[in-house]
């Protein structure tokens, strides 16, 4: 049978990425077989439009009306069924597809993946930001539908493959792995006066502009630390961050008998989402073998919460629960944002998500709809913070 695949966000890295997965697999004899059916993308409706020439994907969504106007015409003779904005996400999410891989950045991914559980899809879940935001709703949603969420990030997926065939009652400890960023060895007054160019510069992945940032100030980490408690329901209390700069090791389980498994390999977004994709089966891959004598050495620290407090931060927010996860996140993403645009240094995103966290009254029982209000709240006291 072939599956078939909706990608929100295909222009972005883990969409181009998904896209490169799919036609491997595709080729690899004995492989299952997918069909990309839809696609949607932010602003970049040039390459949209390219992905689905190449791909003969007639069901698109792009952010604004200029990009539906730029796909209609450049893709005539298709006669494509264009979606448009926030409304366009939701009714994406209700196409035919059997799996909706979430490759779209920030919140507002959460609503059209909420629709889409509710349409019984499958997710292969890359947009941190839905389970930090709403993670109670969305696992209880799909608990109800009986909708598997299979974790796209490196670290999730490698705990989800350490976890395999394993009792959950003997987990002492869910290990995330860090590389540390851009700025790891850096004086805490050297921050002051880093670039964007500086955080863009991350040593050992390749990934989207927000996503790097936040792995900048560590903020990355501490979301996907609540990403795990929602995913593995365990306490934040029994998850660990460790700083390995090699990024071989993707993370680890810690048993009680002492016993400690990891899943390695080099850096590449392929194997989780190509894991993904084939759940509990292994199939062959285009990555590149990890070679044990050119890597040499592998090291470890702990995380510095005083340099990198955006940490220190999410756990906080994680351990009070309720809308506080969702403000936390989207402070955040004012904060990456004023960055990007030279308005704030890059010191201060930690303290604007800081003095938004303490400004806000948490609702212990958010609705969504609650959720996406807060959020919204955490925006626009954030982006008036700093003049």
């Amino acid at each position: 049978m072939i599956k078939k695949v909706g990608i929100l966000g295909s222009t972005g890295s883990i969409g181009r990425q998904t896209i490169e997965v799919v036609k491997e697999l595709n080729a690899c004899e004995g492989a299952p077989k997918f069909e990309i059916t839809a696609l949607s993308a932010g602003s970049n409706a040039e390459l949209l439009a390219q992905q689905a020439r190449d791909l003969n994907v007639k069901f698109l969504c792009i952010d604004t009306e200029e990009g539906a106007k730029y796909l209609k015409e450049s893709l005539s003779d298709m006669n494509p069924y264009i979606m448009v904005g926030e409304e366009g996400l939701c009714e994406f999410a209700k196409a035919d597809i059997d799996v909706l891989v979430t490759a779209i950045v920030g919140m507002r991914g959460l609503p059209p993946t909420m629709e889409a559980i509710k349409c019984g899809t499958e997710i292969a879940l890359a947009n941190k930001e839905t389970l930090v935001a709403a993670g109670e709703i969305v696992m209880a949603e799909a608990k109800k539908r009986g909708v598997a969420i299979r974790p796209v990030d490196s670290e999730h997926s490698a705990i989800l493959q350490c976890l395999e065939g394993e009792s959950h009652s003997g987990v002492d400890k869910l290990i995330l792995t860090a590389s540390g960023g851009p700025f790891r060895t850096y004086a805490k007054e050297q921050l002051e006066n880093v670039t964007v160019e500086n955080a863009l510069n991350h040593p050992t992945w390749n990934m989207g502009g927000k996503i790097t940032i936040d792995c900048a100030s560590m903020m990355n980490k501490g979301l996907e630390v609540i990403e795990a408690g929602w995913l593995f329901d365990i306490p934040y209390n029994d998850i660990e961050v460790i700083v390995h700069p090699q990024s071989i090791i993707h993370s680890m389980v810690r048993y009680r008998d002492g016993s400690v498994i990891a899943q390695l390999g080099n850096p590449t977004m392929k194997l989780p989402i190509q894991h993904a994709l084939t759940y509990n089966t292994r199939y062959p891959s285009h990555v590149e073998r990890l070679d044990f004598a050119k890597v040499a050495q592998m090291t470890f620290e702990a995380p510095d919460t005083d340099k990198f407090p955006c940490l220190k931060l999410a756990y906080e927010a994680g351990n009070i629960g309720g809308s506080l996860p969702a403000v936390m996140n989207m402070a955040n993403e004012k904060a990456v944002e004023m960055f990007f645009k030279g308005s704030i240094k890059f010191t201060q995103i930690p303290y604007i998500i800081e003095k938004t966290m303490d400004a806000h009254n948490t609702i212990v029982k958010p609705s969504l709809e609650e959720i996406i209000d807060c959020g919204k709240w955490a925006y626009d006291y954030a982006g008036g913070l700093i003049k």
